[in-house]
């Protein structure tokens, strides 16, 4: 009977009196709370600001701007045609800056050599009917831009390539808007002639 009354000594609790039992279980809800906040501290520390306040006053309106624009134009306006330098920034550089899909490179001239060979109106035909991976007139439709507007981004990329096309001829402005803005003048004249016989 010794020999099991050695082994309970031998696996005796550390917490021998009550104030012990409370200690431990006040010490095992505090610890991991005190870590808690601890951790918080650290993690929190230091300034935070708003989402975007480190941005210029221009940067936010930007980010924050409408995705897409209601634009009004004047039908009898005449038109502002694009240089060739803006159409191919807007449709022909995806291709034509990279290289992609066999594109001949801007202002690579060992690209250009054999295609401007062809002449100017070779490549314009090129760009109106569509040429390995290019679509016929660019991808773009005759309300966005006008032949005489892919005519001269086709002399821009050429020209960047070592070639010395012209500009293409600009087209006569319209005549119906022309007709129509002189119309009420002729109205207004025609009534003001017989009041002043």
């Amino acid at each position: 009977m010794s020999d099991v009354h050695q082994e309970n000594d031998h696996h005796e609790s550390p917490i021998k009196t009550p104030k012990q039992l409370i200690a431990v279980v006040i010490a095992a809800f505090l610890v991991p709370i005190i870590v808690i906040v601890l951790l918080v501290s650290f993690v929190g520390h230091g300034t935070h600001e708003g989402a975007g306040s480190t941005q210029t006053a221009e940067a936010v309106n930007h980010r924050i701007q409408p995705v897409a624009t209601l634009e009004i134009k004047d039908p009898n306006a005449p038109r502002v045609f694009k240089t060739g330098e803006q159409v191919y920034k807007e449709v022909c550089a995806a291709c034509h800056a990279t290289g992609a899909a066999g594109a001949p490179k801007h202002g690579t001239p060992g690209d250009w050599t054999a295609r401007i060979g062809q002449g100017f109106d070779g490549l314009l035909k090129s760009v109106m009917n569509g040429k390995g991976a290019m679509p016929a007139r660019a991808g773009t439709s005759p309300d966005d831009y006008t032949d005489y507007e892919l005519a001269r981004a086709v002399v821009h990329l050429a020209d960047a390539g070592g070639a010395k096309f012209p500009e293409p001829p600009a087209p006569a402005q319209a005549a119906p808007a022309q007709a129509a803005a002189s119309a009420p003048d002729a109205q207004a004249a025609a009534p003001a002639a017989p009041a002043a016989a």
